[in-house]
């Protein structure tokens, strides 16, 4: 099949962005042609893709992803693709997947009637409902099932056209059998000592995913655990204010902000507690990435798949709402607790005895599946004319 992939923006860090290559490489691995449309993108293309970066005008963020919205639109009418499968919301696709929240849910609880009178509300309403109205004929694929029940309640989405997704972590991530040399030759290189302890986290965007609560957290700490604890934020943001708030809280020395790293799976071996204490996170890929490296975790009860630590053993799930109290007190049972094989011991049981790899493969049957249907379909309907 000739097939059309679109998203608004790829950098080679972003989970929606690492799901979106994978996908489309497990689609060109079955012998399909791929084209991506896109107006930002960072590093490689893979080879074989067919990569058209649409120039967009406006000034917010709202104008640009309407105008390349528009645009691609023009684009798909003069070509002729089996199918056109969409990373973000947007008009004529024929498969969404869904990485993020329903947006009138969030509009609903968090504004009022003026909002709906703005410019931005009616471009990302006017998306949304283009793939979930009740008359639209998008194949719909989850990653979240709370997060499906949501668009059901909204748009009245027939239940036919959602797809339950399992996970999909990267096999790179799995612990290797030199995992041990791994750990030692990564921590040497970070100046770590034997007894320090490292805490990691992994993630674009330090307030979603909770990093000014771990610094809070890490300065918090009885001494003398508190002076060999270092911190490390392997993710892009703005880093002027955190490098401030670590430096008011007296943690500069052990706080560690080197931006996107491709060192990850080495920095999981290296780690001796990953942390996650998000303020919304949809699903979390990168947990079951921890669980696969055998990292126990501590995280916000927040987070779509933080069932899955709960399930495996391999750390603590926060309490919801979230209290930074129970943050400080749990980071520094954790640290201490002699706990910490058997939760890795866990972790490694529930990756071997557990499906969280093989979401490429899935959305790849699906693909091809509606391509079937759907060109089963034209035939019928031509013949009918």
């Amino acid at each position: 099949m000739k097939l059309a992939f679109s998203l608004f923006k790829y950098f080679p860090y972003g989970g929606l962005e690492r799901d979106f290559l994978r996908i489309a490489k497990q689609c060109q691995s079955r012998g399909h042609e791929i084209s991506v449309y896109s107006f930002i993108w960072e590093g490689d293309v893979p080879e074989g893709f067919d990569l058209t970066l649409i120039p967009v005008k406006g000034f917010s963020n709202h104008q640009r992803i309407n105008d390349f919205s528009e645009k691609l639109t023009a684009l798909l009418l003069q070509e002729n693709y089996d199918l056109v499968i969409g990373f973000n919301k947007m008009k004529d696709l024929d498969l969404y997947y869904a990485a993020d929240p329903c947006y009138e849910e969030k509009v609903r609880q968090q504004h009022g009637k003026l909002y709906r009178l703005g410019r931005r509300y009616k471009v990302f309403q006017a998306m949304e409902e283009a793939v979930f109205a009740a008359d639209k004929n998008v194949e719909l694929l989850f990653i979240s099932e709370i997060q499906m029940e949501n668009f059901k309640k909204i748009y009245h989405t027939a239940p036919e056209r959602f797809h339950s997704l399992p996970p999909g972590v990267d096999r790179s991530r799995i612990r290797p059998e030199n995992a041990e040399d791994i750990r030692q030759t990564t921590r040497q290189s970070l100046s770590l000592k034997e007894h320090d302890k490292l805490l990691l986290m992994i993630g674009t965007g330090y307030k979603r995913k909770g990093v000014d609560r771990t610094m809070q957290a890490l300065a918090s700490l009885p001494e003398p655990l508190r002076s060999k604890t270092y911190l490390m934020v392997a993710g892009e943001d703005k880093l002027k204010k955190y490098k401030a708030l670590a430096k008011r809280l007296g943690i500069a020395d052990q706080v560690y902000l080197p931006g996107a790293r491709d060192d990850v799976p080495q920095l999981l071996l290296a780690s001796d507690l990953f942390l996650h204490p998000a303020r919304h996170e949809n699903t979390g890929t990168v947990l079951l990435e921890a669980i696969a490296a055998g990292i126990p975790q501590l995280i916000s009860g927040v987070c779509g798949y933080a069932f899955h630590i709960e399930k495996a053993q391999a750390g603590r799930v926060l309490s919801e709402p979230f209290a930074q109290s129970e943050f400080n007190q749990q980071l520094s049972a954790m640290l201490t607790s002699e706990k910490w094989q058997q939760w890795q011991d866990n972790a490694l049981h529930y990756m071997h005895h557990s499906d969280i790899f093989s979401m490429p493969d899935k959305v790849a049957d699906i693909i091809e599946e509606t391509g079937r249907i759907r060109s089963i379909a034209n035939v019928y309907k031509n013949h009918q004319a």
